[in-house]
């Protein structure tokens, strides 16, 4: 898909002032920009939180050259020896340092990553490196010691504040696009995804090809949300079942428990049917009594997976 056409691409912050950030995290990157100098960094958190476009932005703002590597992808050895080395040992074209994004960089293998560290001292004079990644306990320790650590980690506090920036943000974009919409439909798709700007940008623009946006997209929200948690199901993925439940695309399990009910005889096979009504009443009376209710969520839909037999 053309990144002209994508909105979070289409509108991503060209500015560290632009980036929807807590005002600590955006000062300490404004700094670098500040000083021209980015360090070597890991930005670690959730996705889309906004971790490559202030990287970007930092970036754009000093005017330095660089290249972006998506590690889930273009994450093996031969990239490093291929890619980055060229990169990296030749002089920039508009003077200073050059910088290599690595996004994603938590699906590098342990030896890419391990080059990566030589890359990094050898042409350290010449190249600065910016890593991102959701999971920074799968960088290794020796590319922590050389990299200064940025968590995307936000409070409830720090996250209301922010819901009011993205509405703006999403506000912006849709009288840019001449999208009607209703405010409330808008507030409750940012409740729904926070923090995950590229998220809700995404979802927003998906419903918008009507030319408005209004009430309906919650059915619409709900009912595709159900039909990707059914698909992990079938499929046996508790990761991503528990991923999901973690994300809270539902506003209550009493919701997500009727669903299953409403839909029992198209999804399961007539023998699992009572099961599967048996195990959603007994998880609803545990709601009642449960200090966590995203456990006995995950228990429920763990225990239909298990012994339910879904329709092929």
């Amino acid at each position: 898909m053309n990144e002209a056409f994508l909105w979070c691409e289409k509108y991503r912050p060209r500015t560290v002032s632009q980036c929807i950030l807590p005002d600590q995290l955006k000062e300490t990157f404004q700094r670098f920009v500040d000083q021209q100098q980015v360090p070597n960094m890991i930005l670690s958190g959730p996705a889309g939180t906004g971790k490559t476009s202030v990287a970007k932005a930092m970036l754009e703002e000093i005017g330095c050259d660089y290249i972006v590597i998506n590690g889930s992808m273009n994450g093996n050895i031969d990239t490093l020896r291929t890619t980055i080395q060229q990169f990296a040992s030749t002089v920039s074209f508009v003077g200073g340092r050059k910088y290599v994004i690595l996004d994603e960089a938590d699906y590098l293998s342990n030896l890419t990553q391990a080059s990566l560290r030589n890359f990094m001292e050898e042409y350290a004079e010449n190249c600065g490196f910016i890593l991102t990644c959701n999971y920074k306990n799968r960088i290794i320790d020796p590319l922590h010691s050389r990299c200064s650590v940025v968590e995307f980690k936000f409070d409830k506090q720090e996250i209301e504040g922010l819901a009011i920036h993205i509405m703006k943000r999403v506000a912006f974009i849709l009288k840019q696009e001449s999208i009607e919409y209703d405010p409330k439909a808008i507030a409750l798709v940012v409740k729904r995804y926070m923090p995950d700007w590229r998220r809700i940008i995404n979802e927003v623009q998906r419903y918008s090809a009507t030319g408005k946006i209004d009430m309906g997209i919650t059915a619409a929200i709900d009912q595709q949300g159900f039909n990707q948690l059914v698909e992990f199901m079938t499929a046996k993925n508790y990761t991503e079942v528990r991923k999901w439940v973690g994300e809270q695309v539902f506003d209550d399990s009493a919701n997500l428990f009727r669903a299953f009910y409403d839909h029992a005889s198209n999804l399961f096979t007539p023998a699992s049917i009572p099961l599967v009504v048996v195990t959603l009443a007994k998880y609803q009376q545990y709601a009642t009594e449960v200090a966590d209710q995203e456990i006995n969520l995950a228990a429920c839909l763990a225990e239909i997976m298990i012994e339910a037999e879904f329709r092929t």
